[in-house]
């Protein structure tokens, strides 16, 4: 598995409902993807839940390596670089993926950690494995993923959320636009 992420900053004055269209457009394009266990079209809105710029992104996890290299080499990602220019690209290998009761997600929420250097990784991917354990049996959750930063020793942790997003605590909220998960049931197979 490898999840990614790539945010496109936009203008201050940009006007969101064109993301919005785009991702009605094109998200259910995404809906039977082979290798993909969900992509989540999301958008931020500057001075909303705490985010102080608009932005569009797209958040993968992909369940075969091979499918996530065929996106980047393919068309469907000649399209992102047409239309916003060829971003940096956030990855991370899944430490765990736990899935809720929720039937959708209208919200995902990111929380970036940095791993302290004594960190016992054994101990650590437990302890994340029991955090989205209990997090996945809360009401309105759809999925949790704690996935490790190579790059950066950072754990970055994603919640989707039935509820429609507000200001976190920690971390960022974004709106789901869409969210394409044609993996999802060899998820709950897997689980």
């Amino acid at each position: 598995m490898l999840m990614m992420q790539y945010i496109h900053r936009l203008p201050a004055d940009y006007d969101m409902n064109k993301i919005a269209s785009r991702a009605a457009s094109l998200g259910p394009d995404w809906d039977d993807t082979p290798g993909l266990g969900f992509k989540a079209f999301v958008a931020q809105r500057r001075g909303e839940n705490g985010a102080l710029n608009n932005a569009y992104s797209s958040l993968y996890l992909w369940l075969d390596d091979e499918a996530a290299s065929d996106f980047i080499t393919g068309e469907r990602f000649q399209k992102v670089i047409d239309g916003f220019g060829r971003p940096a690209i956030e990855t991370w290998l899944p430490l765990n993926v736990h899935l809720g009761s929720a039937t959708g997600a209208r919200s995902v929420y990111r929380e970036d950690v940095l791993i302290d250097p004594a960190a016992n990784f054994a101990a650590l991917k437990r302890s994340e494995n029991e955090h989205n354990t209990a997090l996945v049996k809360q009401a309105g959750i759809y999925a949790a993923v704690t996935a490790i930063d190579l790059a950066n020793w950072r754990l970055s942790r994603f919640r989707l959320s039935a509820e429609a997003a507000t200001t976190p605590e920690h971390g960022s909220a974004y709106d789901i636009l869409h969210l394409a998960k044609p993996g999802i049931p060899a998820l709950f197979a897997a689980a």
